[in-house]
């Protein structure tokens, strides 16, 4: 299986709401190519209401067998990343769980309903190495209906009663 993958580095912030029920939120606002040598959840800037922190380093991976799903992220007039956060009872409440360039993987993380997922802009680096990696591996592999099987009309006339079946009870 082809595979390559390179590190990143993760920006969030943490948002304080004006809400009766939930006093903050955490918004993934970025990804950088390459990891900066700074501790996982540094503070970069804070303001009233609102922390920018440098969550940490992920491994992002490219697989080519997902070549086609990269190759619409490119198309699609905004390439992005997706980046997932999942709630932790450890401080400071979130920990990185995924970055991804395929969509269809960051939407199936929504199904669950729990984690935080937001696409974010990707640096024109990382878009240059997904484009070189999509020039390389793809594979265009051609749309293959199935058919069905035509019903057999008679087949149920042929069938018996079935051992078992209410009919039987009697």
């Amino acid at each position: 299986m082809v595979r390559e993958t390179a590190e990143v580095g993760v920006i969030v912030e943490r948002r304080a709401l004006d809400n009766p029920w939930i006093d903050h939120v955490w918004m993934p606002v970025a990804v950088l190519a390459g990891a900066p040598t700074a501790a996982p959840w540094t503070v970069l800037h804070e303001t009233d209401g609102l922390t920018r922190f440098y969550a940490g380093a992920f491994e992002l991976e490219l697989f080519g067998s997902d070549t086609g799903m990269y190759r619409d992220n490119l198309r699609s007039g905004r390439p992005s990343l997706w980046i997932a956060l999942r709630s932790t009872e450890a401080p400071p409440g979130v920990v990185l769980h995924l970055v991804t360039a395929d969509p269809f993987e960051a939407e199936s993380l929504t199904e669950a309903g729990t984690d935080i997922i937001e696409a974010v802009p990707m640096p024109i680096e990382l878009r240059q190495w997904l484009a070189a990696f999509v020039e390389t591996h793809h594979v265009e592999r051609p749309f293959v209906k199935r058919q069905r099987d035509r019903a057999d009309t008679n087949a149920l006339a042929r069938r018996g009663p079935r051992s078992g079946s209410m009919d039987d009870a009697e």
